[in-house]
């Protein structure tokens, strides 16, 4: 007796009615949604895709035509003093990705499997994958990591894939700074994280090949300054990976 059937109609029965007591939803914006959509509807879908697949200069992140780049930067970063080496992104801070970011970063850490696999498919594709001999959060300071819970950037790091790569978490924040969206201009940014940063007492990364991660880049003011002390601390490289960079319009 051919039993397939049958059965099959009752794994069609039992989808239907988990799907009417439990509907899937969008993780992004809570729409409704067929158990076959990966976790985001169609709009989202569509605004990440918007957000991302653009060309963009390696060395500060943001948008730029390849075929303006000048030895590998783009008119907006030429010139600039920019102690990280490399950087890779996933997209730029709008729309279905920045609203995944910020939900990301204020308690929804369940996200965490949706932004690591936008981390790793920019990180796979960055130029420095193989390069990478640490990974190294972006730290929070120890009252902004207490009121909040978690380090979003850390948190993130661990569902990045290396065979290799190991996580360290020797860079510390030993100043509590504004908030930098509150800051207006580049250079008060700047002012604002200038020697924030500190590698742990005792711990060097002398010629080590080191990844940064962050969750949002804007004139890169945070970032610059953690590869600055990282480099004091003797590594021979430092990279950058983000899940978005903000500010385009910010020179």
């Amino acid at each position: 007796m051919n039993t397939t059937k049958p059965k099959q109609a009752f794994t069609f029965a039992l989808q239907g009615l988990n799907q009417l007591l439990w509907p899937a939803v969008c993780i992004n914006c809570g729409e409704n949604i067929c158990e076959t959509d990966n976790n985001l509807c169609k709009n989202c879908w569509d605004q990440l895709l918007a957000c991302m697949g653009a060309d963009y200069c390696g060395r500060c992140g943001r948008d730029a035509s390849k075929f303006a780049l000048l030895e590998g930067a783009c008119p907006d970063c030429l010139g600039k003093e920019i102690h990280f080496d490399r950087i890779a992104r996933s997209g730029v801070y709008r729309k279905a990705l920045q609203k995944m970011i910020l939900a990301f970063k204020n308690g929804r850490t369940e996200l965490d499997s949706a932004v690591g696999f936008l981390g790793n498919s920019s990180l796979q594709g960055s130029g420095f994958y193989n390069d990478i001999e640490l990974f190294v959060p972006v730290p929070l300071h120890w009252s902004r990591r207490l009121a909040r819970g978690y380090n979003q950037s850390q948190v993130l790091i661990r569902k990045l894939k290396h065979p290799t790569a190991q996580i360290s978490t020797e860079l510390v924040r030993i100043r509590r700074t504004k908030s930098q969206p509150a800051m207006a201009s580049p250079s008060a940014r700047a002012k604002n994280v200038a020697d924030a940063f500190a590698v742990r007492y005792g711990h060097n990364f002398t010629e080590r090949k080191i990844c940064l991660v962050d969750d949002i880049k804007t004139t890169g003011a945070t970032l610059n300054e953690c590869a600055k002390t990282l480099k004091q601390a003797g590594a021979s490289k430092v990279f950058a990976l983000v899940l978005a960079v903000a500010g385009q319009n910010i020179s």
